[in-house]
């Protein structure tokens, strides 16, 4: 007999035939399994509040990771697009890989003001420099560049100029173009006018007072008037267009235009002893010729004069004494000795130039055209004709050409009577 319940015996309610180990039981009335049944019964709700809590747990977390998302998205937004602002007005402006972080070029326009002062001669570097020191442009290298990308830069000019401040290189280079910048006085002295004239004319255009300009026309070291002018400035001053610079003094103004003429005799290889000769005869020219094609041949004439021993007899030179126009002259004025330019009485040169000749004058000196002549005479005063003449005879019939053309005119302007 068996001591195995396998046997025959059935197995207890809750064991396994196989084993007799204890099964759950799937009876929810069983008196031994009360407190499962009592349990069973509760977890379905247990487990509804706790799915329920977690649920809104859940639920909170994605509210509040969406409001998360939502703050972040806007922020960005926000750093994107000041980010975009500022990239638009410096983007183009820094040097992201500096040390120092500098901008190399404004955006501008800009805002005023700054005056700055470009000097004869200055690169396009240098000119660089003294806009980044006024704080007009932000570095040296974003002007030379604008400077060489711009085709016109070549032509700026020495000056004073009102800029912005924080411009732009391109800009500046721009404004230093336009001549509505230039603060500086723009004075232009035409050939042939006497120092007397410029000095006028300086007082009028840079308001610079007479008796400053007076004064040092009679300074000679003051102006660098070369010993050849005998202290003496007359045709030392050369007619150009100068800028006269904001509080520049008489003696700058002056020494500059005299500093042109030196230039000029020392570019064409006039020996410096030469210098006061050569200005000399230019200012005879520059008084007397109307048309260019005349100078050289009047150049030649007061060669011929000089070489066979005869008095020039030049009328600009005895008006010039006399400070008086040449159209205004009268016979008496044409015998007066007392006069130092009156050059029917007086043999030579005059004592000084008459005049500030121009390059085409000086030329015609240094270039005489080849020829006989002695004599000139303008035949119209109204076109400037000019006939030469080897012979005194010649000479008469030119006088007699310009004589008749007085007539015409005078008769063709007469008031008719009655």
């Amino acid at each position: 007999m068996s001591n195995s319940r396998t046997d025959w015996w059935p197995p207890l309610e809750g064991e396994s035939h196989a084993t007799g180990e204890p099964q759950p039981s799937h009876d929810p009335h069983a008196p031994g399994d009360l407190f499962g049944a009592i349990e069973t019964a509760a977890a379905p709700t247990a487990r509804r509040s706790r799915s329920s809590a977690r649920a809104h747990r859940a639920k909170e977390r994605k509210h509040r990771r969406r409001r998360t998302f939502l703050v972040l998205t806007l922020a960005l937004a926000m750093i994107v697009g000041a980010g975009y602002v500022v990239y638009s007005l410096f983007g183009s402006s820094w040097h992201l890989g500096s040390s120092t972080g500098a901008v190399s070029d404004y955006p501008g326009p800009g805002y005023p003001s700054a005056q700055v002062v470009v000097n004869a001669g200055d690169s396009g570097s240098q000119i660089g420099k003294t806009l980044v020191d006024a704080g007009v442009v932000a570095s040296q290298k974003a002007f030379t560049a604008a400077f060489s990308a711009n085709p016109d830069a070549a032509k700026i000019q020495p000056g004073t100029y009102n800029l912005l401040l924080k411009m732009k290189a391109s800009d500046a280079v721009s404004a230093l173009l336009n001549p509505a910048s230039r603060v500086s006085m723009r004075v232009t002295i035409p050939e042939g006018q006497t120092s007397a004239q410029i000095l006028a004319k300086i007082t009028e255009v840079a308001l610079i007072p007479a008796k400053d300009l007076q004064a040092a026309a009679a300074d000679p070291a003051a102006i660098g008037l070369p010993p050849q002018a005998n202290g003496k400035i007359e045709g030392w001053l050369y007619p150009a267009t100068y800028q006269v610079q904001p509080g520049e003094t008489a003696a700058a103004v002056l020494k500059q235009m005299v500093a042109q003429t030196v230039s000029v005799l020392t570019a064409k290889n006039v020996p410096q002893d030469q210098w006061e000769t050569v200005l000399n005869k230019a200012s005879l020219i520059e008084r007397e010729a109307r048309r260019d094609e005349d100078r050289p041949m009047m150049a030649r004439a007061i060669e011929n004069r000089l070489a066979q021993g005869m008095p020039l007899s030049i009328d600009a030179s005895v008006a010039y004494g006399l400070n008086k126009p040449g159209t205004q002259l009268t016979n008496a004025d044409i015998q007066n000795a007392d006069n130092p330019f009156n050059t029917y009485k007086h043999m030579g040169l005059p004592p000084t130039p008459i005049a500030s000749p121009g390059e085409k004058s000086i030329d015609a000196v240094l270039n005489p055209a080849q020829g006989t002549w002695l004599f000139w005479m303008t035949v119209n005063d109204d076109t400037g004709e000019t006939k030469f003449a080897t012979t005194y005879a010649e000479h008469q019939q030119n006088q007699a050409q310009h004589d008749a053309w007085l007539a015409s005119r005078a008769s063709s302007t007469a008031t008719p009577a009655g």
